[in-house]
C-alpha cells in the first residue's frame, strides 16, 4: 500500500527506564481513558533468541469477550516505540506501527526525522514489516521481513493485579497482598502490538531507555 506523508501528535505515553521490565497504566490517562488510544501496558524484554528484543504495547483495556470481536485498531492512531541509546532521554531510534485496511505496518528501528510530541511516519525505513491484523479467536498472524517480526490483534490481558486486595491495603484493613491473590483482569482482553527486532538494529549501547507513545494523526 502506498502512503503519503502523515504526521501524528502525542495522545498518551507509558515510560520504561531500561529493558526487560514492564509498565502498566490501566484506565489512568484521563484524555484517552476508554478510547482505542489508551495504552494499558508496555513490555520490553529479550526474545526467545537472545539476539532479539521484543517490544509490546497493549491498548483498549478491559475488553469483554463479547466486545473483543468488534474491537479494532484506530487507523488515525500510531503506536510509536522510542529507544534512547545515548542516555539523554531523547529518542535516537523509533519503531512506528500504523494501521490501514485490516493490516498493520511497522517501520524501524530507524532514526526519526522528528523527535518529541510530533512524528512523521518513516515510510523509507529499511527495516519494515507488515501483517494482517489477527481476528479474535484465530491463530496469530506473524509478519516477518529482514529479521523484523510483527503481530497485531486481540489477546488476553497479561497484567496481573488484585485491585480488591489493593483497596483493602489502602483502607488499612490489610498489610500485604495475598499469594497468589485474585486476578482483577481475568477474562478481559486488550488489543496488542508486538514487534521483535534484532538487537543489532538498536545500536551498540549496553543499556537503553525506552517508552511507548500513542499518537493521533493530524494530517
Amino acid at each position: 500500500m502506498n502512503f503519503k506523508k502523515i504526521t501524528y501528535s502525542l495522545l498518551s505515553l507509558v515510560l520504561i527506564g531500561s529493558i526487560i521490565v514492564f509498565a502498566a497504566d490501566h484506565i489512568d490517562a484521563p484524555a484517552v481513558s476508554g478510547t482505542d488510544a489508551d495504552i494499558t501496558d508496555y513490555y520490553a524484554f529479550e526474545g526467545a533468541s537472545s539476539s532479539n528484543l521484543v517490544f509490546v504495547a497493549n491498548v483498549q483495556g478491559l475488553l469483554s469477550p463479547s466486545a473483543t470481536a468488534d474491537a479494532d485498531f484506530n487507523e488515525n492512531t500510531m503506536i510509536q516505540f522510542n529507544i534512547d541509546n545515548t542516555g539523554d532521554n531523547i529518542e535516537d531510534l523509533v519503531i512506528q506501527v500504523i494501521f490501514a485496511d485490516g493490516v498493520a505496518y511497522a517501520y524501524g528501528p530507524v532514526s526519526p526525522s522528528e523527535t518529541g510530541l510530533t512524528s512523521g511516519v518513516e515510510f523509507n525505513a529499511t527495516n519494515n514489516a507488515s501483517v494482517a491484523i489477527t481476528e479474535y479467536g484465530n491463530t496469530a498472524n506473524i509478519g516477518t521481513n529482514n529479521g523484523i517480526s510483527l503481530f497485531a490483534g486481540p489477546r488476553d490481558d497479561p497484567f496481573f493485579m488484585d485491585f480488591a486486595q489493593y483497596g483493602e491495603i489502602i483502607a488499612g484493613n490489610a498489610t500485604s497482598f495475598n499469594d497468589p491473590g485474585a486476578d482483577t483482569f481475568a477474562g478481559t482482553n486488550v488489543m496488542s502490538v508486538v514487534v521483535e527486532v534484532p538487537k543489532s538494529t538498536l545500536g551498540s549501547a549496553e543499556t537503553i531507555n525506552t517508552w511507548v507513545q500513542a499518537k493521533n494523526r493530524i494530517n
